[in-house]
């Protein structure tokens, strides 16, 4: 392998070791990976195992690893998916709940990060702002800021992995609000929660009925003398046990690594059988759901209008509620659920269009959130900016006519890591192809019609309808239709051949070849 690029005498690595952040301005690295959430870990500790000669950066505009889990810290915070399946593959979660706290999760991808050594190829406070492939140079020319300063860096990269997710940071989704200047207590938004809040004994309004809203009105219930969830439209909630008990057999009768695996298969197996047949045979899905809400609830509140979505399952996204922690806070009283509209904020609560009044002295904001693609970088191609909403996607992972670049998008119908391992995966089978080929440029085009253009998003919540001009689009056929199916992902990203036509390798051209040395990567 060829010598690292060196500034001032030193490699990109070399105060790594002293724990210091690695240098940026002006350096070469093969791989830029944006983002350290589980995406981002999981990628780079895939390409240390698979290619650990590869000179990479992970860029995370956060201080911290962890990403969505660093970045929400309301009360209750946990995963809406099973840890199993949201794990990553190759380190075992550890833990026996299925359903677990946000810092607990933050601690298991900081864990997994220090245990492969990537940590320390992590630059914390810096956002990629802008990145522009040359055609001559055959790489990637990259703006970073430094968000503490403002300062702008310059480096570049053979290939871009954009692991962001697809949500806004900065700020959440703040809907109307009518006459809410005249509110005169807290305001708050669930994706900026103030660590000094206090809500024991307060009467506090929970706007929103997704995920978040029944994250938090249970947690909230347990400090607080009243919360009521606001929703204008109810959404599906399924409960779960917080502990598997089939894990928790497995794990004590078999090598943890093995337990861990058969349950990961398991629940991968009733996630991809359990979306279709809700999706085949909505209507049975409806009253299968609706008689397990009625049961938690035992008469105790009223079916409808609460539970009662005018829409089909999964047409938006499920809500899973450990151990049925919801419900039971409305049974017991200590929290209820009002279906309405908001009329206008008054000086003490809000007044809803049916003439009831709301007090409270906290207003929760769980109101969803604000959507952006290939998180916020401004895309361009020899100086032209890319159109992100007239690109297509090539197996969910790619833009057409955009070299090394791939990008992380994972399943509205499952755990995101599932599809974010595949995609490192296949990333790291793309590094190895081009070793061996001598190939290191690759872009997907199509050839021949690629059938209806359609979201690359298929739901129909208003947080993705809100976004959909700022997304590509998918195809009618494959390669260019995104999977919603972690089975068939498995077998065309891990086992499919490469070159299939509209995926093709070429040459580095001749200016990137002297300018720096050829990638390199292990066998």
């Amino acid at each position: 392998m060829s010598a690292s690029p060196t500034l001032n005498g030193k490699a990109p690595y070399a105060d790594q070791e002293k724990g210091r952040q690695p240098l940026l301005e002006k350096h070469h690295f093969d791989v830029v990976i944006v983002g350290a959430g589980l995406s981002g870990i999981d990628a780079a500790c895939r390409l240390t195992q698979s290619h650990p000669r590869v000179r990479f950066v992970v860029l995370e505009a956060r201080e911290r690893i962890g990403g969505t889990w660093d970045l929400f810290r309301y009360p209750g915070i946990r995963s809406d998916s099973d840890m199993y399946t949201l794990g990553f593959p190759f380190r075992p979660w550890p833990d026996d709940r299925t359903i677990a706290d946000g810092p607990t999760i933050r601690r298991y991808v900081e864990e997994t990060a220090r245990e492969y050594g990537v940590d320390r190829r992590i630059r914390f406070g810096v956002k990629v702002v802008a990145a522009n492939w040359s055609s001559a140079r055959s790489r990637w020319e990259l703006t970073a800021e430094e968000v503490a300063t403002g300062n702008r860096l310059s480096l570049t990269a053979t290939y871009l992995y954009i692991s962001a997710g697809y949500y806004r940071y900065d700020r959440g989704y703040i809907p109307d609000l009518p006459q809410v200047d005249r509110y005169r207590g807290t305001l708050v938004h669930a994706q900026h929660w103030p660590e000094e809040l206090d809500y024991a004994e307060k009467r506090v309004v929970v706007i929103g009925s997704g995920a978040t809203a029944v994250t938090l009105v249970p947690a909230l219930a347990q400090r607080a003398a009243k919360v009521t969830m606001l929703q204008r439209t109810p959404t599906y909630i399924v409960s779960l046990p917080a502990v598997d008990p089939l894990a928790r057999w497995l794990r004590s009768h078999l090598p943890e690594r093995l337990a861990y695996h058969l349950v990961r298969a398991k629940n991968v197996a009733i996630m991809t059988a359990s979306y279709k047949l809700m999706r085949r045979f909505p209507r049975q899905a409806r009253a299968v759901i609706r008689a397990g809400i009625k049961r938690q609830l035992g008469g105790a509140v009223p079916l409808d209008p609460h539970f009662a979505p005018p829409y089909n399952p999964w047409d938006q996204r499920l809500c899973v509620v450990p151990d049925g922690d919801l419900f039971k806070a409305l049974v017991e009283g200590k929290a209820e659920v009002v279906t309405d509209r908001i009329e206008r904020f008054t000086e003490d609560g809000l007044q809803l269009r049916s003439g009831r009044k709301l007090s409270a002295e906290i207003v929760v904001l769980a109101t969803g959130l604000e959507l952006q693609s290939l998180g916020g970088i401004d895309l361009s191609l020899d100086g032209k900016p890319v159109d992100l909403p007239n690109r297509l996607s090539y197996k969910g992972v790619m833009l057409d006519g955009v070299p090394n670049a791939l990008f992380v998008v994972g399943y509205i119908n499952a755990s995101w890591t599932l599809k974010a391992d595949l995609v490192a995966r296949y990333f790291c089978k793309l590094l190895g192809h081009a070793r061996r080929t001598g190939k290191a440029v690759f872009v997907a085009r199509p050839t021949g019609e690629v059938g209806n253009r359609q979201p690359l998003i298929d739901l129909k919540a208003n947080y993705v309808l809100r976004a959909l001009d700022r997304f590509p689009k998918q195809g009618g056929r494959r390669p260019w239709l995104m999977n919603q199916n972690y089975l068939r992902d498995l077998l065309e990203l891990r086992f499919s051949e490469l070159e299939d036509g509209e995926l093709r390798f070429a040459p580095a051209g001749a200016a990137a070849a002297v300018a720096e040395a050829p990638l390199e990567v292990a066998s």
